[in-house]
């Protein structure tokens, strides 16, 4: 196998994150699942926008985020995702390019806008998301550039690919190429709520093409339908996937074919927005992995990671990775 040109490359839904703070009573009165990343169409996405309260508007999505992230410790970064030519597709490009990530995927001049997530954070720093996919859900298997994925040590892929149609062809074709290079292929769940829609889908893909699963203790619950973490680590254990399992304050687990390692979170003098931890916690565990580090190192990076994103609001890293590790 020939050297990697690029650490990571990840693809997924390019959306520019809309931040709010609620209470429940909010989430209640519009009906928002809190917690949950709910999709909605248009006209639902202008009724809660004219409902929220004041907002921040910044570039995000779950792969995105995490490539950011690698790109702040120092790995080199790569991300396919559509946007509209527009203002905010013009916002996402540039906050991913001056992130250090390289991105090259065509924006569309038809069609949906730009996508939107609609991010509500309430008082105990949970997010509850309705996201718009608008133009997102135009990315294909044409936008994947077979040399740039074998080009990358590791394949990057959000479960929320699944959802739109086209995407999910694009999701199948790069994790054949990779493959077919022998490049690592990785694999966020996202969400519990993705993997109850698309949980039958994504216990082959784990145990197929996936070489790296990353999931949150609801995710891996919800795949396995086990009655606890454990049984689910246990499940875990007997396949031949390197499983990488967050539990918030809990710390992180990875499970592989050495055994299982536990690796405690970081404090933090306060959480403020889990928003992106998971993605984030992502980008330092695969920084280390593809840079050959230990595993237990690896997740040690993640949680440095996970603790500089929840310490503010946004899911882009606000102080250099690579400075803190140093």
């Amino acid at each position: 196998m020939t050297r990697a040109d690029c650490d990571v490359i990840g693809i997924g839904n390019a959306i520019v994150d809309v931040l709010s703070h609620a209470d429940d009573d909010f989430l209640a009165a519009n009906g928002i699942e809190k917690g949950a990343m709910t999709l909605i169409d248009a006209p639902r996405a202008e009724y809660l926008y004219g409902r929220m309260g004041p907002a921040l508007e910044m570039s995000g999505g779950s792969a995105a985020n995490t490539l950011v992230g690698l790109a702040s410790f120092g790995g080199r970064a790569a991300y396919v995702g559509k946007v509209r030519a527009d203002l905010l597709g013009e916002v996402f490009a540039h906050d991913i390019r001056a992130a250090g990530v390289r991105f090259a995927t065509l924006p569309t001049t038809t069609g949906a806008p730009t996508a939107r997530c609609l991010i509500l954070v309430t008082p105990d720093a949970q997010r509850s998301m309705s996201t718009f996919l608008g133009a997102s859900v135009e990315l294909g298997p044409e936008d994947i550039v077979e040399a740039d994925v074998t080009g990358a040590a590791v394949t990057y892929l959000e479960g929320y690919l699944w959802d739109p149609p086209r995407a999910k062809e694009a999701f199948r074709k790069a994790a054949a190429i990779a493959g077919r290079a022998g490049r690592k292929v990785a694999l966020s769940l996202s969400d519990a709520f993705c993997v109850h829609r698309h949980r039958d889908e994504f216990l082959d893909l784990v145990a197929g093409p996936v070489d790296i699963l990353f999931a949150n203790e609801q995710e891996i619950l919800a795949l396995f339908g086990t009655p606890s973490f454990d049984d689910a680590v246990r499940t875990l254990a007997t396949g031949r996937t390197l499983a990488v399992l967050t539990r918030g304050a809990g710390g992180a687990v990875v499970v592989a074919a050495d055994g299982v390692h536990a690796v405690p979170a970081l404090p933090v003098a306060a959480v403020v927005d889990t928003t992106g931890a998971g993605d984030l916690f992502a980008a330092g565990f695969l920084y280390g992995y593809t840079q050959g580090r230990p595993l237990p190192e690896c997740a040690r990076l993640g949680a440095l990671a996970a603790a500089e994103i929840i310490s503010h609001v946004g899911a882009r890293p606000q102080a250099s990775l690579a400075g803190l590790v140093a």
